[in-house]
């Protein structure tokens, strides 16, 4: 069995472990929206259990790093759909349309070209090696693209116009700097797999390329403090995005920004696109646009959005500020008439 099996099996694990909390602290949000909205967040349990699933899952992730390559687990990532629909059905009591079911098949089908024509090798780099990927010059002209993605999208959200823009920028500045972490999370598991191997071999790695020195220095500290500012801001705009957004709608956008931005760090950073040929290419875009399409079907009509006549189905597309005077208003309401 290949390393890259064995990160896989791990990763797929800690996939559905974070799906489920997710789940449970989207409906620790609703428990708090119906009974009592000023208790804080983290008086519920299912909330406190949401977490606990949600950081285990992502320490199995952060372990599953040191055996693939970071675009292959993060194209695994399309287990969560299929999770999703069980968990929204079963522990949110959200009704599973045929519609929904075709957009995961969608965006499922196209994740797996993406698993199949994926990078599988699974190198371990040095600090040295990790220290020069950083300052290659294709990967610093990523990051100026990428900060402009964050500026054009975080500019959409705040505007709050359009349906489907709020929700999808929201999940696109999200995805952007959270899927980050992968990258840190990748560059730590895999110094720490370096240096485990060069223990077992008598430290024959030596230096600062290898033994447990290696976790000491300073390369080290630094991606451990980006590794937890950039999954801080993921785990504070995922909380966000459950208590304004649906969690059937949110969840996927969130899970498709975090995987495409998640591959593209990759390719860009390991220079992982170097073992692609013209056929590999050609299905790697084929899957892409397969999960392209069910992010379209994923998108609720206007009948469906309004079909409840609520305003927990209408708040779904207002901007911020808009939903606090209604929540306002609401419960000067309830207050009136309870």
């Amino acid at each position: 069995m290949g390393d890259w099996v064995i990160g896989a099996l791990i990763n797929l694990l800690g996939s559905v472990f974070i799906n489920f909390g997710t789940n449970l602290l989207k409906l620790a949000h609703d428990e708090r929206n119906l009974r009592a909205r000023m208790k804080p967040i983290i008086y519920f349990q299912a909330w406190r259990i949401g977490i606990l699933f949600f950081t285990i899952g992502n320490c199995l992730n952060f372990i599953s790093f040191g055996y693939a390559a970071q675009s292959l687990l993060s194209a695994l990532g399309s287990i969560q759909f299929i999770s999703n629909i069980g968990f929204a059905y079963f522990v949110l009591n959200k009704t599973v349309t045929i519609k929904l079911l075709l957009a995961t098949a969608f965006v499922v089908a196209g994740n797996i070209f993406l698993v199949a024509f994926g990078n599988h090798q699974s190198p371990v780099y040095t600090t040295e090696q990790l220290g020069e990927n950083y300052t290659n010059t294709v990967f610093l002209v990523y990051c100026i693209s990428l900060v402009l993605v964050v500026i054009f999208h975080h500019s959409i959200y705040k505007r709050g116009k359009g349906k489907m823009l709020v929700p999808f920028s929201y999940a696109v500045v999200s995805g952007a700097i959270g899927s980050c972490s992968v990258l840190f999370a990748k560059s730590l598991s895999n110094m720490l797999r370096l240096s485990m191997s060069s223990s077992v071999d008598g430290g024959s790695g030596g230096g600062s390329g290898g033994g447990y020195s290696t976790l000491h220095s300073g390369f080290t500290y630094s991606m451990l403090l980006m590794f937890i500012s950039t999954g801080g801001f993921w785990m504070a705009r995922l909380n966000e995005g459950l208590s304004r957004f649906d969690a059937i709608l949110i969840v996927p956008m969130f899970q498709i920004a975090w995987t495409f931005f998640s591959i593209c760090t990759g390719f860009v950073y390991f220079e992982e696109y170097k073992v692609f040929d013209a056929l590999r290419t050609t299905m790697f875009v084929f899957g892409m646009i397969s999960v392209f399409v069910g992010i379209y079907l994923l998108a609720p009509e206007d009948d469906e959005v309004l079909k409840d006549g609520s305003l927990e189905v209408e708040r779904l597309f207002m901007p911020s500020d808009q939903i606090r005077d209604i929540e306002i208003i609401w419960t000067r309401y309830a207050d009136e008439n309870c």
